[in-house]
C-alpha cells in the first residue's frame, strides 16, 4: 500500500469512528485506539505535506487564528421563526396555511426547537466549503475554522449527496459540557459562564480555533437547502441528511393531523427535562416542499413554519427600585431593579416595566415581591404582584426626563412617554450615534458605544456628522486610547464612506424605518433627495410602507436640523445615492407583479422568480385584484386557481412565459 493510500485509509478509519461516536453514540474502539490512529495519521501528514487536506481529521484540533471574522452574504437567506405560544396560536396558522392552499390533507414535521446558535454550512462535492453565522439574516460571519473542530459536523460525506447545498442547524452547548467548563472555572476562582447559549454563540467567534476544539460543542442540523436535491418532504430531507453522516436529532417526528402536533407537544413539554441539551419550543412544519413553495414567505418568517413556546419559567423576587432610562428615539422605558434571582438559567437583576400603562395595570409598587417571567423575550419581564410589600405608595410614574429634565410628552394612542429634547437630551445624542456605527448601519470598526459617550462627553461629536471631523490628537487623548486604536478608529470612519445608500438611510436613526422599511424606501426613491421631497401620499403607495412609517420620514425630514447633518454628512462623501449596477435583461414586465405556482418542468421556481425579476417585473406572493398574470405548473395550488378564476387573472404555462420574455 502506498503512503498516500495508507492516509486516506486512516482519515476513513477516524471520519466513521467519529460518525459512530459522536453522532450515533456507538463508539466501536476505545479512546486510546482512536489516538494512537490519530498519531499515526498525523505523523504521516507531518513527512509528506504534500498530501494535505483541509478536512483531514487532524485537523479538528484547531490552531488557525482569525483576528476578524470576514462578512458574507448568504446565499439564501436564513429567516426567523413566527412564535406562538398556544393551541389557538397553532390551529389559526394551520387555518392560514389551508386558506391559501386549498382543500388538501397536510402532513407535518415536528421538530425540537434547540436553543443554541444558528449555522448555515456549505457543502461542495461532499466536503465543507464554508459555515456562517447567521448574521441578521442577509449576511453572517464566516466561521469556517471553528465549526471544523466540532466533532459531529461531518468533514467528509457518505452516499448519494448533491454535489452542492447548504444544510441549517444549531450550535448548542450540552448541559453536562457547560457544567463541567464551569467547574474548571470556579476551580480557579474565575467567573462562571452564564447559560449554555450565549457560550455556544460566544465560542464561534474565538480567534484560536484550538480553544474552541477544547469545548465539547455539537451541532443539530435540522434543514436542507439549494437547487435541485429531489426532495420531495421535510422529513425525507431529515431522513437523507443523517444517511449522509449528519447528526440529525431523532426526537422528530412526521405527524398526519393537528392533534398528533399537540400530542408531541405536550409530551415533550414533560420530558424535554430528560434532554442533554436545552430546548425551549417545538418547531411545526408543513411536510410537502411543494406546498412550501406554495405558501412562500413574509418579510421575516416563512409561512410554512411555526415555533411553539414551551410556557416561560417564572420566579417571584423583591422590587427594589424603578429607574428610567431614555432610549435615542427619546422614549422612556422604566426598568424594575430587582433582588437577584437565578431564572432560566441566568442570574436577573432587572426586568423590563415597559409603559406607565403596565405599570398601573400592574399596579406594582416598590418592596413588592414580585413575579419575573422569561419567555418569547430575551429580557425579563414582571407579570404580577405575588406580595404587596408596600400598602400606601402606588408608583408615580415621572413627568421629567431623568437626564435632561425636561418634561415628558405621550402622544395619543401610544403607549410610551417621550423627551421632546431631540438635540439637546444627552442619552437620546449617544443612542443615535451609537446606532449609526453599528455594524448593520454605517459598521464604523474601532468605534465602540463606550467611545461614544467618551466622544461625546469631551465635547468632540454632538452629532452624528461631527465624526466625519475628528483628528487624531483630539482623540489619542481619551481613556484607553492609544495610537493604534485612535489610527483604527480613523480608518473605520474613513472606510464607512463606502456604505450603500439603503444601509446610511438605516443609520439615520428615522423613527420607524428599520433594515427592511430602508432597503424598501432606498430602492424605490434612489437618492435621499427624492425621499426628503416625498409627499405623505407619495409614501403611503410605496410597498408595505403605512402611514406611522410615512409620517415619521415626513417629520424627519422637516427638521432644519436633519437637513443640515445630511447636507454635512454629503460633503464629507457619504453615500445618499443608490448605486445600482442595473442586472435587467429587459424591462418587458415592468410594473407587472407576477404570482409563481406550482411544479415546473423547464425551470425551478427560483429561476422562474429571477427572470420575472431581471425583465423588470415583480412576484407577488399571493393572488389579489392587483395580479396581472400566474405562471402555473403542475399540482397547482387550488385556492390560488380558484382566486385566479375569481378575479379572472390569466393563468399562463412556463412555455408561454419564456415566449413572452424571449420573444
Amino acid at each position: 500500500m502506498s503512503i498516500l493510500e495508507t492516509i486516506q485509509k486512516l482519515r476513513a478509519e477516524l471520519n466513521q469512528h467519529n460518525y459512530n461516536y459522536y453522532v450515533l453514540d456507538n463508539p466501536t474502539i476505545s479512546d486510546y485506539e482512536f489516538d494512537i490512529k490519530l498519531k499515526e495519521l498525523q505523523d504521516l501528514e507531518a513527512k509528506h505535506p504534500d498530501y494535505f487536506d483541509e478536512n483531514s481529521p487532524t485537523q479538528r484540533v484547531g490552531g488557525t487564528i482569525t483576528k476578524n471574522f470576514e462578512t458574507i452574504a448568504h446565499k439564501y437567506r436564513m429567516y426567523s421563526l413566527d412564535n406562538s405560544y398556544s393551541r389557538e396560536d397553532l390551529l389559526d396558522w394551520v387555518n392560514r396555511c389551508q386558506k391559501i392552499l386549498g382543500d388538501v390533507e397536510l402532513a407535518f414535521t415536528c421538530e425540537l426547537k434547540y436553543d443554541g446558535a444558528s449555522i448555515s454550512i456549505t457543502y461542495e462535492n461532499g466536503k465543507i466549503k464554508r459555515a456562517l453565522t447567521r448574521g441578521d439574516g442577509f449576511q453572517g460571519d464566516d466561521v469556517t475554522n471553528n465549526i471544523k473542530t466540532i466533532k459531529s459536523v461531518p468533514l467528509q460525506l457518505k452516499g448519494d449527496f448533491p454535489s452542492e447545498f447548504e444544510i441549517r442547524g444549531e450550535i448548542i452547548l450540552p448541559l453536562d459540557g457547560f457544567e463541567k467548563m464551569n467547574q474548571e472555572l470556579i476551580e480557579i476562582g474565575e467567573t462562571p459562564y452564564s447559560n449554555p447559549r450565549n457560550t455556544a454563540s460566544g465560542s464561534l467567534k474565538l480567534q484560536d480555533s484550538s480553544e474552541v476544539a477544547k469545548r465539547p460543542l455539537d451541532c443539530l442540523l435540522y434543514g436542507l437547502v439549494g437547487a435541485n436535491l429531489n426532495l420531495n418532504s421535510q422529513f425525507e430531507g431529515l431522513t437523507k441528511a443523517a444517511e449522509w453522516g449528519f447528526k440529525v436529532p431523532k426526537q422528530s417526528k412526521l405527524v398526519h393531523s393537528i392533534e398528533e402536533v399537540f400530542e408531541f407537544i405536550d409530551y415533550w413539554d414533560v420530558h424535554r427535562h430528560e434532554l442533554p441539551y436545552e430546548t425551549d419550543g417545538v418547531v411545526v412544519k408543513i411536510n410537502d416542499l411543494h406546498f412550501q413553495d406554495e405558501l412562500g414567505y413574509t418579510a421575516k418568517s416563512p409561512r410554512w413554519a411555526i415555533a411553539y413556546k414551551f410556557k416561560a419559567e417564572q420566579v417571584s423576587t423583591v422590587l427594589n427600585s424603578i429607574s428610567y432610562q431614555v432610549g435615542r428615539t427619546g422614549a422612556i422605558t422604566p426598568v424594575a431593579n430587582l433582588e437577584p434571582v437565578q431564572l432560566a438559567g441566568t442570574i436577573v437583576k432587572r426586568a423590563s416595566l415597559h409603559n406607565a400603562d403596565q405599570i398601573e395595570k400592574l399596579d406594582v409598587r416598590i418592596g413588592d415581591e414580585v413575579y419575573v417571567e422569561k419567555g418569547g423575550e430575551i429580557i425579563p419581564k414582571i407579570i404580577g404582584v405575588a406580595q404587596r410589600g408596600n400598602q400606601e405608595n402606588p408608583t408615580q410614574y415621572i413627568t421629567h426626563c431623568p437626564e435632561c429634565q425636561t418634561e415628558l410628552i405621550r402622544n395619543e394612542g401610544e403607549a410610551q412617554h417621550y423627551c421632546p429634547n431631540f438635540y439637546g437630551c444627552p442619552p437620546q445624542i449617544i443612542g443615535r450615534i451609537q446606532h449609526f456605527i453599528t455594524r448593520k448601519a454605517m459598521d464604523i470598526e474601532g468605534l465602540g458605544g463606550e467611545t461614544v459617550a467618551l466622544l461625546f462627553n469631551a465635547g468632540l461629536v454632538q452629532n452624528y456628522s461631527d465624526l466625519y471631523e475628528l483628528k487624531k490628537e483630539e482623540i489619542i487623548v481619551l481613556d484607553r486610547m492609544a495610537e493604534k486604536s485612535a489610527d483604527n478608529l480613523l480608518k473605520g470612519i474613513e472606510k464607512s464612506k463606502e456604505i450603500p445608500f439603503d444601509r446610511v438611510l438605516y443609520a439615520l436613526g428615522i423613527r420607524y424605518v428599520g433594515e427592511t422599511v430602508a432597503k424598501k424606501l432606498a430602492k424605490h426613491y434612489k437618492t435621499i433627495d427624492n425621499l426628503a421631497a416625498a409627499t405623505l401620499l407619495d409614501l403611503v403607495a410605496v410597498d408595505e410602507i403605512g402611514e406611522r412609517i410615512a409620517q415619521s420620514v415626513m417629520d424627519f425630514f422637516q427638521n432644519s436640523k436633519n437637513i443640515e447633518i445630511i447636507n454635512r454628512l454629503k460633503s464629507f462623501g457619504i453615500q445618499f445615492e443608490l448605486n445600482e449596477v442595473n442586472t435587467n435583461v429587459s424591462n418587458k414586465l415592468e410594473g407587472k407583479i407576477i404570482v409563481v405556482s406550482g411544479v415546473f418542468e423547464l425551470f425551478s421556481r427560483d429561476e422562474l422568480k429571477k427572470a420575472i425579476e431581471d425583465n423588470g417585473g415583480k412576484v407577488g406572493s399571493s393572488i389579489s385584484s392587483k395580479t396581472d398574470f400566474v405562471i402555473a405548473g403542475d399540482n397547482m395550488g387550488p385556492a390560488k386557481l380558484e382566486k385566479a378564476k375569481q378575479l379572472n387573472i390569466p393563468i399562463i404555462t412556463e412555455i408561454q412565459f419564456s415566449e413572452m420574455i424571449n420573444g
